[in-house]
Parts: structure tokens; sequence; C-alpha cells
């Protein structure tokens, strides 16, 4: 009995320790972004252009032996009528021209316009939904409108 005795086991345990590790969202804060819309009506001044056309009637009566081509004279358009008449031989005589006379006017018109202007007001929340803090930025977004009536 005296060997067992002396023989005692010891038992050590071996521990092995792991982590798992994750991640997983959480709320800490929001931006809220207020857009508005301001109208402004604005008096706009531009030229207008008109063109009046005058007709002239000029009677020529040549004869001609090709019927002529419509061509330009400064700001008139001269138009040459033709017609066949029978005499022995048939030839063109050349019996008007019409001219177009163009005369531009320039007068101011002013008018009424609506005007956009958009201004962006931005909010910082916390977690429970409360204002932290609020900033308005003027940003003008401007559109040009351009156009006659």
């Amino acid at each position: 009995m005296d060997e067992e005795v002396d023989r005692e086991e010891v038992v050590v345990p071996v521990i092995e320790e792991e982590i798992d590790a994750s991640t997983r969202s959480v709320k800490t804060g929001s931006v809220r972004v207020d857009k508005h819309v301001e109208k402004r009506i604005r008096k706009v001044e531009a030229p207008l252009i008109h063109d009046n056309v005058e007709i002239r009637r000029v009677p020529v009566n040549q004869v001609v032996t090709v019927a002529p081509k419509s061509r330009r004279m400064g700001n008139t358009l001269v138009i040459p009528v033709v017609e066949e008449e029978l005499v022995v031989t048939k030839r063109l005589v050349l019996k008007e021209e019409i001219h177009l006379i163009t005369h531009r006017t320039k007068e101011r018109s002013i008018q009424e316009v609506e005007l956009n202007r958009e201004s962006a007001e931005v909010r910082r929340l916390d977690a429970e939904g409360r204002i932290i803090d609020s900033t308005q930025r003027q940003a003008p977004v401007r559109r040009r409108i351009v156009g006659s009536r």
C-alpha cells in the first residue's frame, strides 16, 4: 500500500479563453434639412423688336430674255413678276417688281416675372430626436427667365 500513496496523480486543468468580437449600430444623432421657397415678383425691362413690311408694286414693263432672280437691295427684297405676251413671237416682259421694305422698330417692355429663392435650414438631432443646434443658410439658387411676349 505504501506504493499507492506515493503515486498520487495531480490533474492540472488547461483552460483556453475565446473572444467573440462583433459590432452593432447605435444611433448617436441625425441631421434634418428643411428647404423653404420664397416667391418674389420683380419687374423686368426687355427690348421687343417688331418687323413691319411695306409692299410697293413698281411697274417696269421691260422686255427680258430670261426671268430675273429675286434680289436684295439694302433692307428691300425685290421679287420680279414676269408675264408671257404673245406678239409674233413669244417673249418675256418684266411687268412689275414687288419691293418688300422692312422697317424695324424697337420699344421697351416692362413685365412682372416671378422669381424663386430657396433657403435651407439644417438641424442636428441627438439620439432621441431632440434638436442639438440649428443653422439657417441662405444659398440662393437663381433661375434666369428669358422670354418675350
